[in-house]
């Protein structure tokens, strides 16, 4: 009997002393990070069957075990990493959002400024200060651009820096998980235990690690521990890690992409599979934010430019020049052609080269550009078909060689590429930044083409109520037929060259054309308007008989300002999205546009922050330290240590008397 007793309190003090290891193990990490609470599993030794029952034989400590629960942790993980994500995304929207929304330092002051000063040249077209002062606002405006560009070239200098290093740390992370995934299947083959502060390490890694990158950690059958990102692209197995690598992208060696390393050519993730985290926050920043900013800002570049040389070279400098005479300069503005890169993997020998398509006229001019990249994927026998990437719509499809047309750029293919070859087409990334303008002209204000290249001067011995505007022109006017003059004579204006015809329009809207006269009424309605090789001119009221109008080339014109006008209403047309929007719209839409995704981020980090922290409150509840419950647990397990004590004190006690016996 006092065997059995002293066995009994031996296996209590045991048990007991497992307790306030385990328990003094809780207390000392209790601020450990990544540390879950373990605890002691007891249960009873077999007991000794006997004539007079199953007597006990105490306790015995199984295993010591974590208080883990892998749904509570996967909250966790997965709110962190959303919390990662959208606080990288708020920070660097916020750095746009600021830029593009200054009062003072945004395109807006920049394109007031700007018209401002056209339109003091329209009100005095002969003062070569004013013609200075325009020159000067147009260099601010260029300066505007480049400034703003700049600013987006370094953020985006500044996250490709952002993405190697997280990749440096995700692979970092990627090779501790696996190492301490083999040391836990040594130490667990070993003893058939847990190990519980191994496994403690592994999880606060996967917790980092999910800082980073959205990741999924599965244990399999087998217990082989595995961790993916993407869609399933394996990043640690077992004791193995695969590693990330930031290089240049095979469409845009400008920009790094992603892939995975393996023993052959490394395989290039698409950026959709790069989800959460830091990591998927800078990749979707930089696709679908700072690509944006920058493309928007070279769609307004280039529509300014075109929009405005169109109208620019319409009218005539103040040394009386005109479009097709030496000394003349028609385009205000330049920017650089649209980009074509061309796919490092593609196998052809395919060529191409882009321009923009010159700007539409529907009562004022503008352009049909979208903003967007493009990528033309060739397929067998020259057939190729071109997607417009912020959509994912297909503009144009054909055969090459030949010229596509689309959203306002005209592809010229001049060889097709093998089936598979792709090209990506960049039209405005770099437009904001090399916008310029005329050398020749910026020296000489007198080139400002100010004037409109030709006048209607009426008889003075007119006695009629008939008028003719000073008329417009339009892309492909012609002088070559002024002067000429226009006499009302038996309910015509006789006075047109029958070689060419003319078009007119009645008070009613009615449209006519023909050659040689020009009736002065067609039915009840009388005549308002006249066209003739390019040159339009509005009419108003009725004439007397041999009441005539000469038109004239516009000789001497320093005072006329009819086509700075005519540029300065550029400001408030609509220039832009096939002639639906305004240069300052397009601008405002951009910045609405920033500023909505600047706030949802801010909101989603908000709700996400209160998401995780009611996760972590959960999972801490169940596994963190309770320093008071462990408090008492070092007191329960002292007073058992104490108890079994006394019970093997009584045990050696009553071995003793029974030695005495004998």
């Amino acid at each position: 009997m006092g065997t059995g007793i002293l066995s009994i309190g031996v296996s209590g003090i045991r048990a007991a002393q497992y307790g306030l290891m385990v328990t003094e193990h809780n207390v000392v990490n209790a601020s450990t990070p990544g540390y879950t609470r373990q605890s002691t599993m007891q249960a009873t030794n077999m007991s000794v069957y006997t004539g007079a029952g199953a007597f006990g034989q105490g306790v015995n400590v199984v295993t010591v075990s974590r208080m883990y629960d892998r749904f509570l942790t996967g909250q966790v993980n997965s709110a962190q990493t959303q919390v990662s994500y959208l606080d990288t995304m708020y920070k660097q929207l916020s750095q746009i959002d600021n830029m593009l929304a200054d009062s003072k330092a945004g395109l807006s002051p920049a394109l007031q400024s700007f018209f401002s000063g056209v339109q003091q040249v329209a009100a005095n077209p002969s003062l070569i200060e004013g013609r200075q002062a325009m020159l000067t606002t147009s260099e601010s405006l260029i300066g505007q651009f480049k400034n703003m560009d700049t600013r987006l070239t370094e953020m985006g200098a500044e996250i490709e820096g952002r993405i190697t290093d997280t990749v440096e740390m995700i692979n970092g992370f990627a090779e501790q998980i696996a190492h301490v995934n083999q040391r836990i299947m040594v130490a667990e083959s070993g003893y058939g235990q847990p190990a519980n502060d191994l496994r403690d390490q592994r999880d606060q890694m996967i917790a980092e690690l999910n800082k980073l990158i959205s990741v999924e950690a599965v244990t399999d059958s087998q217990g082989n521990f595995s961790v993916f990102i993407g869609s399933g692209q394996q990043l640690v197995v077992g004791g193995t890690s695969s590693e990330l690598v930031a290089a240049p992208s095979r469409a845009d060696s400008g920009r790094l992409a992603l892939s995975i390393a393996t023993a052959g050519t490394p395989i290039e993730l698409p950026e959709k599979l790069i989800t959460g985290g830091e990591l998927g926050g800078l990749i979707e920043f930089r696709s679908k934010s700072l690509d944006s900013a920058k493309n928007e800002l070279g769609r307004i570049a280039v529509s300014l430019s075109l929009t405005f040389n169109a109208q620019h070279s319409l009218g005539q400098n103040m040394l009386g020049q005109i479009e097709g005479e030496a000394g003349f300069i028609g385009n205000f503005f330049s920017v650089p052609d649209p980009r074509i890169l061309t796919n490092s993997e593609n196998s052809g020998s395919g060529s191409m080269s882009a321009t923009f398509t010159a700007a539409q006229h529907n009562g004022n001019f503008y352009t049909d550009l979208t903003g967007s990249d493009y990528q033309l994927t060739f397929a067998a026998g020259g057939a190729y078909s071109i997607m417009r990437l912020s959509d994912k719509q297909v503009v144009s499809t054909g055969t090459g060689p030949g010229t596509a047309t689309f959203d306002g750029i005209e592809l010229a293919i001049t060889a097709t590429g093998d089936n598979g070859d792709r090209f990506l087409i960049k039209p405005t990334d770099e437009a904001a930044r090399n916008i310029a303008m005329n050398a020749t002209l910026a020296s000489d204000p007198r080139l400002i083409n100010a004037a409109a290249p030709m006048r209607t001067v009426p008889n003075q011995a007119n006695s009629g109520a008939m008028t003719i505007s000073q008329g417009e022109v339009s892309t492909g006017y012609s002088t070559a037929v002024l002067p000429l003059t226009l006499t009302a004579n038996a309910g015509n204006l006789s006075g047109l060259p029958v070689t060419w015809s003319w078009s007119v329009v009645y008070s009613d809207g009615t449209p006519q054309t023909g050659t040689g006269a020009i009736p002065l009424t067609f039915g009840a309605a009388t005549l308002s308007k006249i066209e003739y090789q390019g040159m339009s001119f509005s009419v108003a009221g009725t004439p007397a008989n041999n009441d005539s109008f000469k038109i004239e080339r516009n000789e001497g014109g320093v005072q006329d300002g009819r086509n700075a006008v005519l540029l300065g209403k550029l400001q408030t047309a609509t220039t832009m999205v096939g002639g639906q929007a305004t240069f300052q719209s397009v601008y405002s839409s951009l910045v609405s546009a920033n500023g909505v995704k600047t706030r949802s981020a801010k909101l989603g980090l908000e709700s996400q922050e209160a998401v995780l922290k009611q996760a972590t409150a959960n999972r801490d509840a169940f596994s963190a330290v309770n320093l008071d419950e462990e408090a008492a647990n070092l007191l329960k397990f002292q007073q058992a240590y104490q108890a079994s004590a006394k019970s093997l004190q009584v045990g050696s006690q009553l071995f003793d008397t029974l030695l005495s016996i004998f």
